[in-house]
């Protein structure tokens, strides 16, 4: 264990769910998710863990069942996709109001109609506003590692989390990453002990989900955007302390670039003053990398949000406050207005930052991005055109 293994995207993250383990794991199955779930189920199968795993009818039940168990003081999994997070959608806010410490997997993956079952990131951006915190992960490894943070963020805030992975992209791609032994996941992640009053419990009964008036509801929304906005400092604190016990595991080496930037919320590479920054999140990162490592001289920096909920204002200011030119690449659309991500980005530049900002939408319904789209976009957002263009080719 602690070693280098060539593995699928799933299996990794089954491995380390397994690893993790939770007391109870339900899930449906639902395309490109289902690799993750049917691991979980025979590692029950093949007596390799002793969680429960609850075979639901739905997605909208297997969110129900894990609200449920976590209700009663136990650290619960589950994972979806596309149509079966949208399924879940009421469940998802009512998990994120009760204050539940639940970890899920979503690998991204367009929505319907027409029916498409290959990556994008839509499917999440639908939920973005339920009170959860929404990570996104690179590569293999970053998924493992969010995972077991995740785990730690949620039982510490009382914040459900989502860690969000590229569909097929990630979830059926094979690469290196370790899978941590249970022994060294505990040196960072102990065994759950949910606090008293934050369960259901016969010896200390209390109410969660109460019905409230207007009196008192607006104040209990503020309370979670407020704990969801200190979170960031936690998120932050959170990556370091992980990376201290984790790192001799990894053999980490810092990025190739010494102005780069690395933490819990975002990823900066590239020159300290770049005259142009691309962003984005998830797997496209690494096309954006090798793009502009073997074909740019000049001044290009990359930003990689990790990050999206609680949105790290103040950490993305610090980074753009240089540029010139900001090209924004999105893998959603808010239909009639712009991308999710883009739409962030403006609202926080408005008034402090004085470089162009403009937002491209790509890899819909799976569409491949390639290096010649990142080129393009490169060449596109240093015209004097601001207006959000699909790119395609």
């Amino acid at each position: 264990m602690n070693k280098p293994q060539i593995l699928e995207g799933s299996r990794a993250i089954a491995l380390i769910i397994k690893n993790i383990a939770p007391a109870v794991i339900s899930a449906y199955p639902i395309t490109p998710q289902t690799h993750i779930v049917e691991d979980l189920a025979k590692f029950k199968a093949d007596s390799q863990a002793d969680y429960e795993y609850i075979r639901a009818e739905s997605e909208f039940a297997a969110a129900s069942i894990i609200l449920g168990a976590s209700a009663t003081g136990v650290r619960v999994y589950s994972a979806t996709s596309s149509q079966g997070l949208l399924l879940m959608t009421e469940v998802i806010y009512n998990i994120a109001g009760m204050r539940l410490p639940i970890v899920m997997t979503c690998a991204n993956r367009a929505v319907s109609a027409p029916i498409n079952i290959w990556n994008d990131q839509q499917d999440v951006m639908t939920i973005r506003d339920a009170g959860w915190i929404l990570l996104f992960a690179e590569n293999h490894q970053e998924a493992v590692d969010q995972h077991i943070i995740a785990y730690k963020l949620a039982e510490q805030l009382k914040l459900p989390v989502i860690v969000n992975v590229d569909g097929f992209i990630m979830t059926h791609s094979y690469e290196p990453v370790i899978i941590y032994d249970t022994k060294l996941i505990k040196k960072y992640l102990p065994d759950y002990k949910p606090t008293t009053g934050q369960y259901l419990d016969p010896e200390n009964p209390i109410t969660l989900g109460a019905l409230v008036t207007p009196t008192n509801y607006m104040e209990i929304r503020q309370e979670l955007h407020n704990d969801l906005i200190a979170s960031l400092e936690v998120i932050n604190k959170e990556y370091k302390n992980f990376k201290k016990i984790f790192n001799p595991a990894l053999k980490i080496t810092k990025l190739k670039n010494k102005n780069s930037i690395e933490s819990g919320l975002l990823e900066y590479y590239g020159p300290k003053n770049a005259s142009t920054i691309l962003i984005a999140m998830g797997s496209v990162i690494g096309t954006i990398k090798d793009t502009v490592d073997n074909n740019f001289k000049e001044k290009i920096g990359i930003l990689k949000i990790k990050c999206f909920r609680p949105f790290p204002e103040k950490e993305i200011l610090q980074v753009l406050k240089s540029a010139k030119y900001i090209a924004v690449l999105d893998k959603s659309i808010s239909l009639g207005h712009m991308g999710c991500l883009a739409s962030d980005i403006k609202a926080i530049c408005t008034g402090k930052i004085s470089a162009k900002i403009q937002n491209f939408i790509v890899g819909l319904g799976g569409k491949d991005i390639t290096s010649n789209i990142i080129k393009k976009i490169i060449i596109e957002v240093r015209k004097k055109d601001d207006k959000t263009k699909f790119i395609g080719k």
